[in-house]
C-alpha cells in the first residue's frame, strides 16, 4: 500500500562492518564506576529529548502477546560482562551493525507511523489494535464436518417466546392437552431450529465444497449464521454458495408435507408437521427476498457480479434492496396483519396484537438494515485489504546481542533510525524481540542496568512472517499468533525488520477511511 508504507528496511549482506570498540567494557554494576553510570543516565535522558511522534505497542498489547506465549519472556534483566560488548560510545560490531544504509533501503511513500525513538515515554499511548474476538459464541452443540455449533444465550428467549405463542395456538386446536401443551410447543421450538441447522449446515458444505473456511455456525434469536471466512472466488459459486441454504429449507418443506399426509389431522403430530412444513416455507421464502444480508441478496450480488465483472457493484446494488427491503417491513407487515391479508381479522383499533406486529416488524427490519451496513463494509474491508503490505508496514530494526544494556541499545537503535531491537546470538540469528511496551516501562535511570533479554519475548515459528505477505494472507499469519511485534523476513531467512501489531491496525482503519 504506497500510502501507508513503513520504515522497515533490509539489512545489506554485503554491507562493510564497522569497527569494533576496543578494550574490555566494565560490568554496569560495577560499584567502583558511578562516572559510568552517570554517563549512561545521561545518555538515557538525551534519547528521550528527540521530538515526538506517533506509537505502535501498548501495554494491553504486552500483556496479550505474554498470554500468547507463556514462555515468551526471558529471564529479568541482568548487567553486561562481556569484555567483548562495545562501550556506550562505541561503534556497534560487526554482528549488532545497524541495517542498511539509505541507499539500500526500499523505497516507500509514505508512512502510517512516524519515526517516535525507541523508548520514548509517550510509546504505548497510540491507538490500541483489537483483541482476537473469542471464537465462541454460546454454547457448543458439537462439530458436523469439522464445524463448531453454538447456540447463543438469545436462542433460549426466542425459544421461550415459540414455547408460549405456539402453546397458545396448541389451546385452541387441542384443548385437551392442558399445561402439556408447553411440553409440545418447546419440542416444536427444538425441531424448527434443527431445520434452521440444517440450512445452515448446506451453506456449511457448499463452503467447504468450494475450500472456502468455515468459521463457526451460530444459531441466535433470529435464525442461524454460518461464518464463512473468505469469499467466493467466482459469482457462480457465490451464487450456489447462497441458494443451497433456501433449497434444503424447501425440500424439508416438501419432506413434512409428505410426513402429514398419513397423519389424522387434529392431532399433536398433525399441528407439530404441519408447523414445522409452514415455518420452512416462510425460511425459505423470507430467506429468497433479494437483498442483502438474505441468501437472495447473495444470489442478487452474484449476478450484478456476473453482468458487471464488479464484485463491488453487486455487493452495493444487493445491500441498497436490502435496505429498501427493510423500509418496506417497517411500514409493510404490520399494515398486512391490521387489514386480515396474512390470515387475521381485520381490525380497526389498536391492540396488543398489532403492538406486537409492528415490534416484531422493527426488529425484522433493523436486522435486515444493520445487515445490509455490514455486507457493505465488509466488501470495502476485503477491497482495501490488499494494500496491507507486510514490506510496507516493516519497522527497521536493529539486531543487539543479549546482554547488551537497553541504554547502549536505545543510542544504537536512535543513531541508526530504527524503531525495534532484534535480539540475536554471537552468529547473527534471532533469538527474540524486544517488547516496546516493556521498555517504555523501564525508568531512565535503570536502563544502563537492564538487559535487553530481560525486555524480549522469545520468537516462535507463528511470530515470524515473511514481507512478501499482503492482505487477508498477512491477517492470517497475524490472527494466527497473536503479538505485539513479529519478525519480518525476507525469503532467503534474512532480517527485514519487525512489524508491529498497532501499525498494522493504524493502517488498516486510515484504509477503511479513505472511499471505495
Amino acid at each position: 500500500m504506497d500510502e501507508s508504507g513503513g520504515s522497515g528496511q533490509p539489512r545489506s549482506g554485503n554491507e562493510e562492518p564497522t569497527e569494533r570498540g576496543r578494550g574490555r567494557t566494565t560490568p554496569a554494576t560495577d560499584p567502583a564506576r558511578p562516572d559510568l553510570a552517570d554517563e549512561r543516565a545521561t545518555e538515557a535522558r538525551h534519547l528521550d529529548a528527540t521530538p515526538p511522534s506517533d506509537s505502535a505497542a501498548t501495554d494491553d498489547q504486552d500483556s496479550r502477546s505474554a498470554d500468547a506465549a507463556p514462555g515468551g519472556d526471558a529471564q529479568p534483566g541482568t548487567s553486561p560482562s562481556s569484555g567483548d560488548d562495545a562501550q556506550p560510545g562505541s561503534p556497534p560490531s560487526s554482528s549488532e551493525r545497524p541495517p542498511a544504509s539509505p541507499a539500500h533501503q526500499p523505497a516507500h511513500t509514505a508512512q502510517d507511523h512516524t519515526d517516535r525513538p525507541l523508548g520514548h515515554p509517550d510509546a504505548g499511548k497510540g491507538p490500541q489494535p483489537p483483541r482476537p474476538r473469542d471464537p465462541r459464541g454460546g454454547l457448543l452443540m458439537g462439530r458436523p464436518f469439522g464445524v463448531p455449533v453454538y447456540v447463543a444465550p438469545s436462542w433460549f428467549l426466542v425459544a421461550a417466546l415459540i414455547t408460549w405463542v405456539f402453546g397458545g395456538q396448541l389451546d385452541r386446536v387441542l384443548p385437551e392437552l392442558g399445561a402439556a401443551r408447553y411440553l409440545v410447543s418447546l419440542f416444536f421450538a427444538v425441531a424448527f431450529y434443527a431445520s434452521v441447522l440444517v440450512h445452515e449446515l448446506a451453506h456449511t458444505v457448499a463452503a467447504l465444497r468450494f475450500k472456502l473456511p468455515v468459521r463457526r455456525i451460530q444459531l441466535q434469536f433470529f435464525g442461524g449464521v454460518s461464518e464463512i471466512e473468505k469469499e467466493a472466488e467466482t459469482p457462480g459459486r457465490e451464487f450456489v454458495l447462497a441458494f443451497v441454504g433456501p433449497l434444503l429449507s424447501l425440500v424439508l418443506a416438501g419432506l413434512f408435507y409428505l410426513a402429514l399426509q398419513p397423519v389424522e389431522p387434529g392431532t399433536v403430530p398433525g399441528v407439530l408437521l404441519a408447523g414445522l412444513m409452514i415455518s420452512n416455507l416462510i425460511v425459505a421464502a423470507f430467506n429468497l427476498l433479494p437483498g442483502l444480508p438474505l441468501d437472495g441478496g447473495r444470489m442478487l450480488r452474484a449476478v450484478i457480479w456476473k453482468i458487471t465483472g464488479k464484485p463491488m457493484s453487486g455487493t452495493i446494488a444487493a445491500a441498497w434492496v436490502g435496505r429498501a427491503l427493510a423500509v418496506s417491513v417497517l411500514i409493510g407487515l404490520p399494515l398486512l396483519t391490521q387489514s386480515g391479508a396474512l390470515g387475521r381479522d381485520a381490525v380497526d383499533n389498536v391492540g396488543m396484537d398489532t403492538v406486537m406486529d409492528a415490534l416484531l416488524a422493527a426488529i425484522l427490519a433493523a436486522i435486515i438494515w444493520t445487515g445490509a451496513g455490514n455486507s457493505l463494509r465488509m466488501a470495502r474491508l476485503r477491497e482495501h485489504l490488499p494494500e496491507l503490505r507486510a514490506r510496507n508496514l516493516t519497522r527497521r530494526a536493529v539486531p543487539v546481542e543479549t546482554d547488551t544494556p537497553l541504554s547502549e541499545a536505545l543510542r544504537r537503535a536512535n543513531e541508526a533510525g530504527a524503531r525495534a531491537l532484534v535480539v540475536v546470538d554471537p552468529d547473527g540469528q534471532p533469538l527474540s524481540l524486544v517488547r516496546e511496551a516493556a521498555i517504555v516501562g523501564v525508568p531512565e535511570h535503570r536502563r544502563p542496568w537492564v538487559a535487553v533479554s530481560g525486555l524480549a519475548q522469545d520468537l516462535t515459528d507463528g511470530m515470524r512472517v515473511s514481507a512478501e505477505l499482503a492482505g487477508e494472507d498477512l491477517l492470517d499469519a497475524l490472527r494466527a499468533t497473536p503479538a505485539t511485534e513479529y519478525l519480518v523476513v525476507e525469503d532467503t531467512g534474512e532480517i527485514y525488520g519487525v512489524l508491529s501489531a498497532a501499525d498494522v491496525e493504524r493502517a488498516f482503519v486510515k484504509a477503511m477511511a479513505r472511499p471505495s
